[in-house]
């Protein structure tokens, strides 16, 4: 069964030049190990938030910059969003232009796993959902700012509300 929803080019903003110099910085990125940092209690006892690469916002919110993104495909907005833990399709925007936004729509598990999380909590495999979550552009070619300013801004978040674990959810 079709769902009419169609695979879109992360690329299709760049000249072919360009995709062609992105591609080789992509290819060329060096691959070091993911860091590891032991939780310090089991996860059935964790407070654990969601961050997603989706370009999610809330409705009443600020939407993601893909204006200034499409004036210049070099450029991707470095701020993030909160999610509360409450959140579903109806609440959510999603802007991104790397992705197929349609089927996040359809789904927000799809980049923002709410629901399975919570019921993980119902099982007792985590010790509880985190009230808010978090979001960002998955297209930074300079994550300058993002790294400098949105990313300690998230992890001071976290820490306000006690979030032991925080899983990435790469879209």
């Amino acid at each position: 069964m079709s769902t009419g929803i169609r695979p879109v080019d992360s690329f299709r903003y760049l000249s072919p030049g360009s995709a062609r110099i992105v591609k080789a910085m992509i290819a060329m990125a060096p691959r070091d190990p993911v860091p590891w940092t032991p939780l310090p209690q089991p996860l059935r006892e964790a407070t654990v938030a969601l961050v997603s690469t989706a370009g999610l916002s809330m409705r009443a919110d600020s939407p993601f910059d893909t204006e200034g993104e499409r004036l210049n495909p070099w450029w991707g907005d470095p701020s993030y969003r909160v999610i509360p833990r409450t959140a579903t399709e109806a609440d959510i925007v999603a802007s991104h232009l790397h992705i197929e936004t349609a089927y996040l729509q359809q789904d927000l598990d799809v980049a923002l796993p709410l629901r399975r999380l919570a019921e993980a909590e119902a099982k007792g495999r985590i010790g509880r959902v985190a009230p808010s979550h978090y979001s960002f552009m998955g297209y930074l070619l300079d994550p300058t700012e993002f790294l400098e300013r949105s990313v300690p801004a998230m992890i001071d978040r976290m820490r306000a509300e006690a979030v032991d674990a925080a899983i990435f959810v790469p879209v």
